[in-house]
């Protein structure tokens, strides 16, 4: 067995047989990561039996990324889309919920537990159209997601503000005992050779670029800094993607404005579900808000780190007309 498996394995004893006989790496020397279909995949179980299993709705919605790209300001935004009519802004959920509860991730959470996934999250939790997130990169998303009309949403960032957002969400982690912030170099060079959680970031944000300028239709490509710099703008785009429009009686009457200001990080911070709690056991909900600032790499990384990946985005882009 090799890394071009795709999702034919069921058994405990072939998933065993496969994970012996792939590469492996432990990520801040805890975590088992595995390059399986060309990446590094830091919950191989789960992916595989979502592959293995999970059927997408032409109607579903995806919120693809790498982490720490924006994933969890998406939501929020793209819940807001769907329920602005349902709810007045004083009552949206996401002033009681993190917006993971609401928008579950589908490897992590629906499939976390892989021989039993949380099927009642996909039949009666979630509203129509379903919207649920995921990490994995497109090669490795299951068929019926690529064979659907379903819609894919994919936020990237630039990658030393999405390396620093990573390194400091898992130095907060529990299990981390052996990881210093002195070894950010070391980490760094790792991020550089792509062995990092659901792959390299090059590869990650490349594969997704490429789907949407072929099926421009299905998957929408942003950029954090995009939605920083005009949010406002940015949200119409959305709606407009995901066939959930703003009128201009809407734009008029400062609903988009509303979205934007309640779905702030600034104003995320102050839900009480979002200073405690945790949707995932081993993450409190308090770390999915930081800063959501653009720049913010320049405090961690030296100029000889910048330069060395640099060169790697500048190999691997060449061609494509993608910019970060």
């Amino acid at each position: 067995m090799n890394s071009t498996i795709t999702a034919a394995l069921t058994t405990e004893e072939e998933l065993q047989q496969l994970k012996s006989s792939l590469p492996n790496e432990l990520w801040f020397n805890s975590y088992p990561m595995y390059f399986y279909q060309n990446c590094w995949n830091i919950i191989l179980e789960s992916t595989i039996s979502c592959q293995n299993h999970f059927k997408a709705q032409d109607s579903d919605i995806f919120i693809a990324s790498i982490p720490k790209t924006g994933t969890t300001w998406l939501k929020s935004l793209i819940f807001s889309i769907f329920n602005r009519k349902n709810y007045p802004i004083s009552e949206n959920p996401l002033l009681k919920h993190n917006p993971h509860e609401l928008i579950p991730q589908l490897e992590s959470i629906v499939y976390a537990n892989p021989q039993n996934p949380d099927l009642k999250t996909l039949e009666k939790k979630l509203n129509y159209p379903r919207i649920l997130g995921t990490h994995l990169p497109i090669q490795s998303l299951p068929t019926s997601i690529k064979n659907s009309n379903c819609k894919i949403i994919y936020i990237c960032r630039n990658p030393f503000d999405t390396f620093v957002s990573s390194w400091l969400f898992y130095l907060d982690y529990d299990e981390n005992t052996n990881v210093k912030d002195d070894m950010i170099e070391e980490y760094f060079g790792k991020f550089c050779e792509g062995k990092f959680p659901f792959g390299g970031f090059e590869d990650h944000v490349l594969g997704y670029w490429k789907e949407s300028l072929e099926r421009s239709g299905k998957v929408m490509f942003m950029k954090f800094e995009d939605l920083k710099d005009d949010p406002k703008s940015e949200l119409k785009k959305l709606g407009e993607f995901v066939a959930c429009p703003f009128s201009s009686e809407e734009e008029e009457d400062g609903v988009i404005d509303e979205i934007v200001k309640m779905c702030s990080i600034e104003k995320l911070k102050e839900v009480e579900a979002n200073k405690s709690g945790r949707v995932y056991s081993f993450i409190e909900n308090k770390w999915f808000f930081r800063k959501g600032e653009v720049g913010d790499w320049v405090n961690y990384l030296n100029p000889c780190m910048v330069e060395r990946f640099e060169k790697v985005l500048s190999e691997k882009f060449a061609g494509y007309g993608l910019e970060l």
